[in-house]
């Protein structure tokens, strides 16, 4: 238990000390507190967890991890960045059209 905790505030501390140390970020980082009421410590690592996964900590720590990916992963994630970059260029296309529509008054 304590190595997780551990490990969870290494983590956010190096992605912390990271970003901090670009001045292009403006971002400002406070720290997530969680109480632990009446020793019940499985508890307020899930409140913990939740709060990481709702601030977005997590994905800037799944960013920063160098462990390797499988082929088969990086497909799916090219896969889906390609699909994301079509959608976005889809609706500003669609964007664009509405808009010279609307400019000339059809």
């Amino acid at each position: 238990m304590n190595s997780l905790a551990r490990n969870i505030s290494c983590s956010i501390r190096s992605s912390i000390h990271a970003t901090a140390s670009l001045h292009c970020y403006q971002q400002q980082w406070r720290g997530i507190r969680v109480k632990v009421l009446n020793g019940n410590l499985e508890r307020a690592i899930t409140f913990l967890q939740r709060k990481m996964r709702s601030s977005g900590i997590e994905r800037l720590i799944k960013r920063e991890q160098t462990h390797h990916i499988k082929n088969s992963e990086k497909r799916v994630l090219a896969r889906k960045n390609l699909e994301r970059k079509i959608r976005s260029q889809d609706l500003a296309r669609k964007l664009k059209a509405i808009l010279i529509k609307k400019v000339r008054g059809l």
